[in-house]
């Protein structure tokens, strides 16, 4: 399956798909498949007042720079997933891990388009305290770890299950050859184009230095 240039336009997304896959444009697109699923994850997320941008091919829903939420559609579901999801209470027991390597349950996961609305109260609900932590400024306590992630990674890996198992399944070398180049970028712009060029290489099982 080649690989395309990731969208950048989050209208792209609802009209074409992620831009991942040579299903980009075409009646397979996942997104065609969810599509009235995937309008109305969107309509919720506008409606709680969040900014809509994209990031890793995906609609990012934002609270001034923080990410709050993320869509994504797959041919068996389609999801919205929150940022920084350690800090909800989740007290329907909706989340569900993005990955068996993934640490904490973020997801919500949709397999039919009408269960966005049956589920619309708790959504909105999740959404509020999410950007209730935002506002306040509140993150998760961070992980004790041999070396820290720098934040766009932990973003990314959170918000991409293929990514996260791979990059779990590196070698502690090469996990860090990633990290202290992500750091080496002073701009946080910069660090999210490295991560979207290294993604081929991760899945590879590759380093940051390695062809």
């Amino acid at each position: 399956m080649a690989t395309r240039e990731m969208i950048t336009d989050p209208q792209d997304f609802f009209d074409k798909g992620c831009g991942r896959c040579d299903r980009f444009d075409t009646a397979e697109c996942s997104t065609k498949r969810w599509h009235a699923g995937l309008i109305a994850l969107r309509k919720i997320c506008l409606d709680a007042g969040l900014e809509e941008t994209a990031k890793w091919g995906h609609p990012c829903y934002m609270r001034g720079d923080r990410n709050i939420a993320l869509i994504s559609a797959f041919r068996e579901d389609f999801r919205l997933t929150f940022m920084n999801a350690a800090l909800l209470e989740d007290p329907e027991g909706l989340l569900e891990k993005n990955g068996p390597n993934t640490q904490h349950a973020s997801v919500i996961r949709f397999t039919a388009d009408d269960q966005v609305a049956k589920l619309e109260p708790t959504v909105r609900a999740y959404l509020e305290e999410a950007i209730g932590y935002a506002d306040r400024r509140v993150k998760p306590k961070k992980e004790i770890a041999e070396f820290e992630l720098p934040e766009e990674l932990v973003d990314a890996l959170d918000a991409d299950p293929e990514l996260a198992e791979a990059f779990e399944d590196l070698t502690p070398g090469r996990q860090r050859s990633y990290v202290i180049n992500l750091n080496g970028a002073k701009q946080s712009s910069t660090r999210l184009a490295r991560i979207a060029k290294f993604r081929d290489k991760i899945i590879a099982g590759k380093g940051a230095q390695e062809y």
